[in-house]
C-alpha cells in the first residue's frame, strides 16, 4: 500500500470511528441530568409546560430534567446561556414567541435566533385575548376604537417586545388609534394593575384571563386567533370584529444549542412528541388555556423563520426598540 493510500485509509477509519461514537452517544443519551433553562420568572405557561416535560422525561429516562429559571434582559440572559453551551443536548432552552422577536429589537443582538440554536419541537400555542377593565365604556373593538378618539387608553404587557405588546401594535396599525403602552416585568403585576383599574386594557393568554372574564372582573373584546376558541365562544376574532390584520400567536417550544448531533435532537424530539400526545398532558395543557402542539425539528425551524419575517415587519413599522 502506498503512503497516500495509507493516509486515506487512516482518515476513513477515523471518520467511521467518529460516526460510530456519535451513534453510540445518541443511543445512550441521556446519561446524566439535563438542564432546561427557562428565561422567564416562575409562573404562567413557561412554568407549567416546562415542569410537565421535566416530570415526564424523568419518568422515561431516569435522569432528572432540572428546570432552571434564568431571568433578565427581557429573556436574553437565559437564552444566551444556551447559545454558548456545549452542543451535546444536556443544556436545553424552553422559550416563547419572544425568542424570534428579541434579536429584532436590539441594535446589537445577544444571540442569533436563526443560527445559534437547533429547534427541537413546539409544545403549545396560545392566541392573545384583548381584555378591558369594566370601567372602560366599550363592549367591542369598534366601540373601543371610537372611544380612543376622545379618551387616552393604556394597555399593559409583560414587557417590551412581548407578543402582547406587538399584538397591541398590530391593532394600532390596523385601526389608526393611539394607545399608551405600559410594560411590566412579567404578567403577574400587569394583571394586578389591570384588575385594579390602573390600566385599561391588556393582550394576554386566554387561560390566564378566562376566570376573570367569567366573574365579570374583566371584559373580553376579541381574540387574535383565526377562529373562536373553546371556553370563550362568544368572543369574536379580530377579523370578525373588522380588523383582520390582528392575528398573533404566542408559542412555547424547546431548542438546543446549534451543532447538537441530529440523532440527539431526534431522540429529544421523539420524547417531546410522545409526551404531548399523552391524554393527561393534553388535558392539563388545554385546561390551562393553551393548545397542545408538537412538531418535527424541521417544521419548528420553518415556523421560526416565518415568525422572524412576520415580526420583523411589525417591529420596523412600529419603531419598537430595546435599549
Amino acid at each position: 500500500m502506498t503512503r497516500p493510500n495509507l493516509a486515506a485509509g487512516a482518515v476513513a477509519a477515523l471518520a467511521l470511528t467518529a460516526g460510530q461514537m456519535n451513534g453510540a452517544q445518541a443511543q445512550e443519551f441521556p446519561t446524566k441530568p439535563i438542564r432546561l433553562i427557562v428565561p422567564f420568572s416562575p409562573g404562567g405557561g413557561t412554568d407549567l409546560l416546562s415542569r410537565l416535560l421535566a416530570q415526564k422525561m424523568y419518568e422515561t429516562w431516569g435522569h432528572p430534567l432540572v428546570v432552571d429559571f434564568r431571568v433578565g434582559a427581557n429573556g436574553d440572559i437565559g437564552t444566551e446561556i444556551v447559545a454558548k453551551a456545549p452542543a451535546d443536548g444536556y443544556t436545553l432552552l424552553f422559550h416563547t414567541g419572544s425568542f424570534s422577536i428579541n434579536p429584532l429589537l436590539r441594535a446589537k443582538p445577544r444571540y442569533d435566533s436563526q443560527k445559534d440554536f437547533a429547534p427541537i419541537s413546539l409544545t403549545a400555542t396560545a392566541p392573545q385575548l384583548l381584555v378591558a377593565h369594566p370601567s372602560v365604556p366599550a363592549g367591542s373593538v369598534k366601540e373601543l376604537v371610537a372611544l380612543s378618539k376622545s379618551t387616552k387608553l393604556s394597555y399593559a404587557t409583560p414587557g417590551i417586545g412581548s407578543v402582547g405588546h406587538l399584538s397591541g401594535e398590530l391593532l394600532t396599525m390596523a385601526s389608526g388609534i393611539a394607545m399608551v403602552h405600559v410594560p411590566y416585568k412579567g404578567s403577574g403585576t400587569a394583571v394586578s394593575d389591570l384588575l385594579g383599574g390602573h390600566v385599561q386594557l391588556m393582550f394576554a393568554a386566554p387561560g390566564s384571563m378566562i376566570a376573570h372574564v367569567k366573574s365579570g372582573k374583566l371584559k373580553a373584546l376579541a381574540i387574535t386567533s383565526e377562529q373562536r376558541i373553546t371556553g370563550l365562544e362568544e368572543v369574536p376574532t379580530f377579523a370578525e370584529a373588522g380588523y383582520p390584520p390582528v392575528v398573533a400567536v404566542n408559542w412555547f417550544g424547546v431548542l438546543a444549542t446549534a451543532g447538537t448531533p441530529e440523532n440527539v435532537v431526534r431522540k429529544i424530539n421523539q420524547e417531546i412528541v410522545r409526551i404531548i400526545a399523552l391524554p393527561e398532558v393534553r388535558e392539563r395543557i388545554i385546561s390551562s388555556g393553551y393548545a397542545p402542539v408538537s412538531s418535527t425539528p424541521q417544521e419548528f425551524a420553518r415556523f421560526l423563520s416565518a415568525e422572524h419575517v412576520k415580526w420583523q415587519k411589525v417591529i420596523k413599522a412600529a419603531g419598537v426598540r430595546l435599549e
